[in-house]
């Protein structure tokens, strides 16, 4: 297989650029779009269309066609941060930034697509390039997309996250629970107010939210197996505008990030179950919503074998790091692994030449772009083992 490294590399770190400068959020992605389908269609044997608005699907048949069929998929919207980075090519869009290296996805997608395209002789089945819009926003783009049958007849999908944990020239694989299913909640606790020097007239909601808030951590430490314990965070507490009022009602919110489907219903059915007992202890009076969030991305066995073979051979079985443990961030790529064989894995971007390592969703978050092209070469070794 020839690789023009060269000219790879430089339409790779052009295309990420010209995503950084220019970046959208979930479900706004036009000009995003328009642009990775123009890019598409300048390679060779690549039919795009546009199953929504704001993403675009590529798709690479062989000359022979019956094959595997192979998604590998990249998302494209930025998030609502606004940009420290202070790169020649940061944003051009105050307030929104690639602070999660979708513009790297991106740019890497379309640069195995640009080489696969090439490879269309060698190919017997059928590579499904998706890149999806609204990764950031629940509900997803991954779950419109799979319910738009963007995922039939798919044998494996793929997907790779920059990540700054790891150097560049790393790549981190992870069998079975990827990360986190995020479920998050907003509360209201209703008491009765009144004058903070006659507290006994009142119900103080403040008291029973605290209250509640310090029970919900047995939760996690006395009711769900430690083997599948999930993480219970209350983020937010507002109550009270006055130093000598005791507010009617409390509003509390946070979020519950599982692995294990079980015990995620689990984790919400206790947390209600503390709700109601302290509510009750206090006569006081509440209400709850809950916003179900992405199921947890799973890796299948079939899957990361594949992965291990091509990440192997483009960055060196040294450079394989095997991860004992889920991360409790959320990924929709969750709704592709519900639904076919999939590997979503960690691609590391962080050069100690650079400076400090940022977290992802940071304003100053950066992407050491020499990590592009193994990242590019990765998925183009997937599909070489699976449909050449």
């Amino acid at each position: 297989m020839t690789m023009e490294t060269k000219n790879l590399k430089q339409s790779l770190i052009g295309w990420r650029r010209h995503f950084h400068r220019n970046p959208e959020l979930s479900y706004k992605e036009y000009e995003t779009s328009e642009y990775i389908a123009e890019v598409l269609g300048t390679f060779d044997g690549i039919e795009v269309s546009r199953p929504t608005e704001t993403s675009v699907l590529g798709v690479l048949r062989g000359m022979k066609t019956d094959g595997p069929v192979v998604l590998l998929r990249a998302d494209i919207d930025a998030l609502p941060v606004s940009e420290e980075t202070g790169v020649e090519y940061a944003s051009s869009n105050p307030g929104v930034m690639h602070a999660c290296g979708h513009d790297a996805h991106s740019a890497m997608l379309l640069g195995a697509a640009c080489e696969l395209s090439r490879m269309r002789g060698e190919i017997d089945g059928e590579i499904r390039f998706v890149f999806q819009h609204a990764e950031e926003d629940f509900p997803g783009g991954a779950t419109e997309l799979v319910d738009l049958g963007v995922a039939d007849g798919v044998d494996y999908a793929f997907a790779l996250h920059v990540s700054p944990d790891y150097e560049t020239g790393y790549f981190a694989v992870r069998e079975g629970a990827f990360c986190a299913a995020a479920d998050d909640f907003r509360i209201r606790i209703t008491g009765r107010g009144g004058h903070a020097a006659s507290p006994d007239t009142a119900i103080d909601p403040i008291i029973t939210g605290s209250e509640f808030t310090m029970s919900l951590q047995t939760v996690v430490s006395r009711k769900i197996s430690p083997h599948k314990v999930p993480v219970i965070s209350v983020t937010n507490f507002h109550g009270g505008d006055a130093m000598n009022v005791i507010p009617e009602h409390v509003e509390i919110g946070g979020t519950v990030r599982s692995i294990d489907e079980a015990s995620r219903v689990r984790a919400r059915e206790e947390l209600e179950h503390v709700l109601k007992g302290v509510t009750a202890a206090h006569r006081a009076e509440y209400t709850i919503d809950w916003d179900i969030g992405y199921p947890s991305v799973f890796n299948r066995t079939e899957a990361v074998e594949v992965t291990r073979n091509a990440a192997g051979k483009i960055f060196g079985t040294d450079k394989l790091i095997e991860v004992d443990q889920p991360i409790f961030g959320t990924e929709d790529f969750s709704s592709f692994s519900q639904a076919v064989p999939a590997s979503m894995q960690f691609i590391g971007v962080h050069s100690k030449e650079a400076g400090g390592s940022y977290p992802l969703h940071h304003p100053r978050f950066t992407v050491d772009e020499e990590a592009l092209e193994k990242g590019a070469l990765y998925f183009v070794e997937i599909a070489r083992s699976l449909v050449t």
